[in-house]
């Protein structure tokens, strides 16, 4: 398969329509509808059930989307990196999430720095769950990820840091004046619902709380009393007077992770791991 086929497939799979498609790749629908038909005739397999009406996606076409966006972000991960490496200054990209592991990010800047032969770190700050996808796509070198929030799969990583969860409230909330809570009592707040978090397609699951895309944002719906969320005890030190938090003891733990692709051979990366590690 060739990545200009995969490329035409995966629009087409993402549109669920071939007119949107074409349009979307900047060409005309005829030879996209035939470099599809090409694909199915070359694999021997239905990627795409045809009606008058609509496109939709087989079983063996669910897997070629997956497969064909993870192939397709290794190609382009690869000419990041390569172009990267041979940069006349090359440096180190990490990606972390905005507001999150905030102390550790700056101490490990700085003992990294005080390290022979330490190179610049480009620091990339993210939404939620977007570091990863930085990671993978070649945009970044090394990233901070938070389990269970965010998936290792196929990544090397090294545990640094693990601490429970909190559930942050509006002040004077009835609940505040609990020494804790469960995470089916905070489940159960139907005055202040859960938030609903992007998904990587960029939609929003289903749900009654409302759709954010940054801390700041939920911390300013909770504050006024439209949410409430659980997450991990140390962005207690980013909350406002507006704020306040009760331990939920039945949350699962979150560990930060530092995280780097399995087939890296930066020095850089492993120097920026090893300090890490130390920390």
């Amino acid at each position: 398969m060739e990545t200009r086929e995969l490329r035409y497939f995966v629009a087409v799979a993402e549109e669920l329509h071939f007119g949107r498609a074409a349009q979307r790749l900047a060409m005309a629908q005829p030879p996209l509808s035939r470099a599809i038909q090409q694909l199915e005739r070359r694999l021997g397999v239905v990627l795409l059930h045809r009606t008058a009406r609509q496109v939709a996606l087989t079983d063996a076409g669910s897997v070629l989307l997956r497969e064909a966006r993870a192939a397709l972000d290794a190609v382009e991960a690869a000419e990041r990196r390569t172009r990267r490496a041979a940069a006349e200054r090359p440096g180190v990209v990490l990606a972390t999430k905005a507001g999150a592991a905030g102390e550790l990010v700056s101490k490990l800047l700085a003992a990294y720095a005080a390290e022979p032969g330490a190179v610049a770190v480009e620091v990339m700050l993210c939404g939620p769950g977007e570091q990863e996808r930085l990671l993978r796509d070649g945009r970044a070198d090394v990233a901070l990820l938070q389990r269970p929030f965010d998936t290792t799969a196929g990544l090397d990583t090294e545990d640094l840091h693990t601490e429970p969860q909190v559930v942050v409230l509006p002040a004077g909330h009835p609940m505040t004046d609990r020494p804790h809570m469960s995470m089916a009592e905070v489940s159960a707040l139907t005055d202040l619902p859960l938030p609903r978090w992007p998904r990587q397609d960029g939609g929003y699951p289903d749900g009654p709380g409302p759709q954010v895309r940054d801390h700041t944002q939920l911390f300013q719906l909770i504050a006024l009393g439209r949410a409430c969320a659980v997450v991990p005890e140390s962005l207690r030190a980013h909350l406002r007077e507006g704020h306040a938090t009760v331990p939920v003891p039945d949350a699962p733990a979150v560990t930060t992770v530092i995280a780097w692709p399995p087939h890296s051979r930066s020095q850089a990366v492993a120097d920026l791991v090893r300090t890490a590690t130390r920390l």
